[in-house]
């Protein structure tokens, strides 16, 4: 493996060693403290400032440059998954049910090798806050880390992230001004009828016939009332019931999941769920109530920082960046920085082959150390467009 123009060989092998060292002893959720930790005694020797317990585990680093008036925001997140790893490297997680099958580790890694290269070469304006965030997998770690003061106590003029994906090509890269990533809502429609013997259905109200004709009927949401132009997925995806095999159920519980890239669909599936699963309850006479939740939001970028981003991508040579992507169907917890404070999310590639072309969240997964020298020279080359001067 080599280097690029801001690593030489031993800053990337350290590098390589310290995303394993993440890989070996993946931690989930919040309870991140152990990467956390890691994290922060490298900041520090590296002479950043760094604030730890941010919105619970978080930890963000602050390095200076010359006096200037602007800051800006990389995030990264550290949070693995609670599966099984499938692959056998050298550095398999050592904890069982939880490995990286994300590449957060990854990402750690650049964000890291990024702040360390800048507190050694200090050539721009302004601040930058190196922000490693927990719980991303669920949702829930970057609203954490904003009510904890997030943006007041580190004042920024926007905030970047940068994701693996795998089967793109190593040192391609991908973004878009708007709607980028999906939202994710899930929904639990509870059917109650009135259960009994399965040779006396004329003596029930049968919530099991009711709820499969929701199931198809929730199919028309998409069809008959998102628009065109708009994107939508609905999808049940649990159905429960409390009956047995010669028993008609009382209770029918509908579990699914919904995508989408704007609060305008997202209010108009949720209005016709209800429609539908009152109306369909009633023809039956049964009763239905619906639970709807958002679990992520739709991530929105903003134009002007989508073309730093570009050209800041665009800088590293032989890299591919396709700045008007097509909008992906995931989910991404960076959304909720930008629903607060304008930025771009990017992904990169991660390789075609083996156990880098493998989906996120695959057991079989792994994160491409070739694209890490990629990662940290895109933050650097970030930071020298968005302050140097």
């Amino acid at each position: 493996m080599t280097g690029t123009s801001f690593l030489d060989e031993k800053a990337l092998g350290d590098l390589v060693h310290f995303r394993r060292e993440l890989h070996r002893h993946p931690e989930t959720g919040f309870d991140v403290a152990g990467t956390a930790t890691l994290l922060a005694d490298r900041l520090r020797h590296a002479g950043l400032e760094v604030a730890t317990g941010v919105g619970g585990t978080g930890v963000v680093a602050t390095l200076h440059g010359r006096p200037g008036s602007r800051s800006i925001g990389l995030r990264a997140d550290m949070d693995a998954l609670p599966i099984q790893e499938a692959g056998d490297p050298d550095y398999r997680s050592a904890v069982e049910g939880k490995f990286h099958g994300c590449g957060h580790d990854g990402h750690s890694a650049m964000l890291l090798g990024a702040a360390v290269y800048l507190a050694q070469h200090p050539d721009f304006e302004g601040a930058v806050h190196f922000i490693f965030q927990p719980d991303e997998e669920n949702g829930r770690g970057a609203l954490a880390m904003i009510e904890a003061g997030l943006f007041e106590r580190f004042p920024m003029d926007a905030i970047y992230g940068l994701h693996n994906l795998p089967g793109m090509p190593l040192a391609s890269f991908a973004t878009r001004a708007g709607a980028m990533t999906a939202f994710e809502e899930t929904f639990e429609i509870r059917v109650e009828g009135r259960g009994g013997h399965a040779s006396a259905p004329e003596r029930t109200l049968d919530p099991l016939v009711a709820g499969a004709e929701m199931v198809l009927a929730l199919q028309s949401v998409v069809a008959r009332a998102v628009a065109p132009g708009d994107h939508a997925v609905v999808s049940a995806t649990e159905f429960v019931t409390d009956g047995a095999r010669n028993i008609i159920p009382s209770t029918v519980t509908i579990r699914g999941d919904v995508r989408g890239y704007s609060d305008a669909v997202s209010a108009v599936v949720e209005r016709r769920m209800g429609e539908i699963a009152q109306g369909v309850a009633a023809a039956h006479g049964a009763g239905a109530t619906l639970r709807y939740t958002r679990e992520f939001e739709p991530l929105i970028n903003t134009p002007g920082q989508v073309v730093q981003a570009a050209a800041a991508a665009n800088g590293i040579p032989g890299a591919s960046v396709d700045s008007a992507c097509t909008p992906f169907s995931f989910s991404e917890d960076f959304a909720q920085f930008l629903r607060h404070w304008p930025g771009c999310f990017m992904v990169m590639g991660n390789g075609t082959q083996g156990a880098h072309a493998q989906s996120l969240h695959n057991p079989g997964y792994d994160f491409n150390d070739e694209a890490l020298p990629i990662g940290v020279e895109y933050w650097i080359r970030l930071v020298n467009r968005e302050l140097g001067t």
